[in-house]
């Protein structure tokens, strides 16, 4: 139990998704404003306008500092979206299967982390996550403080200042608080602000409660633009601490599915983690 050697990561999920990964080959990034750390973008831009603001209040412009907290608060009304599939160094982690492995009633599995960086091209991107509260060496504080400087128009119209915007956002998929870092993050990402040449349409998981859009990834498609097979990008695959999954028939499941040297790489949790009442 727990970090990896830096060459794998981690993705900690249910069986029904692991399901549409190893039979269907197919990766959902889900709208990280829907994951269950849910405020960190908004986090970003609010910790983001408070160190621009306070740059500039240093340097005596109290004019233009109360002119960045409208920008941004007019900027916090708008909902972008951007998605993501998230992986952890840690493996067979006990905070990791309860938060995002079922309550350690799903899976965890092992992905080559050379072959993801590889797959990560055009509108994907794998980044690692940073956790930081205190934002004031933030290159984009530089880049609005620059833009000011010049004397750029504090305005959302203003091309130089949306751009600016965009990027910022981009920068917040990235973002976590400091109080995740433990979960030692890196995530498989589809920005807004760069789709181009990004041809996956997306899907829409509807519920009880709501409707949930995702795009899903060709695994197969990926794993051949790059000289690979699926059982080549999966290292392993650990049954969670307090699952009730029999090992062999998960073993006659990969098998069943063309998936036998996998059926080789599937263990049991060894980790104390036991939720189940």
């Amino acid at each position: 139990m727990g970090r990896s050697d830096k060459k794998t990561l981690y993705h900690y999920t249910d069986f029904q998704a692991v399901d549409g990964i190893l039979r269907c080959a197919q990766l959902r990034v889900n709208n990280v404003l829907r994951m269950n750390d849910s405020a960190e973008m908004r986090h970003f831009m609010n910790r983001l306008c408070s160190a621009i603001a306070e740059r500039l209040e240093s340097r005596g412009d109290r004019e233009c500092s109360e002119r960045v907290k409208v920008l941004f608060r007019e900027e916090m009304k708008k909902e972008y979206s951007a998605f993501a599939a998230c992986f952890s160094f840690h493996r067979d982690d006990a905070a990791q299967w309860e938060r995002y492995g079922n309550r350690g009633r799903g899976v965890c599995i092992g992905f080559r982390r050379e072959y993801l960086q590889r797959m990560a091209r055009g509108a994907l991107s794998l980044q690692a996550v940073f956790y930081q509260d205190d934002m004031a060496g933030h290159p984009m504080v530089e880049e609005f403080c620059r833009l000011i400087q010049e004397g750029t128009p504090l305005s959302g119209e203003n091309p130089e200042i949306r751009r600016a915007l965009c990027e910022a956002w981009a920068c917040s998929v990235s973002f976590k608080h400091p109080s995740f870092s433990s979960e030692y993050e890196m995530r498989l990402v589809v920005s807004p602000f760069g789709k181009d040449g990004f041809n996956v349409e997306p899907c829409y998981h509807v519920t009880k409660e709501r409707i949930k859009k995702y795009y899903p990834l060709d695994l197969q498609v990926m794993c051949e633009e790059i000289g690979i097979g699926l059982e080549d990008l999966v290292t392993e695959i650990i049954i969670g601490p307090d699952s009730t999954q029999s090992m062999v028939i998960f073993q006659d499941y990969l098998r069943d599915n063309g998936l036998r040297g996998l059926a080789e790489r599937v263990s049991l949790s060894d980790c104390p983690l036991r939720v189940s009442i």
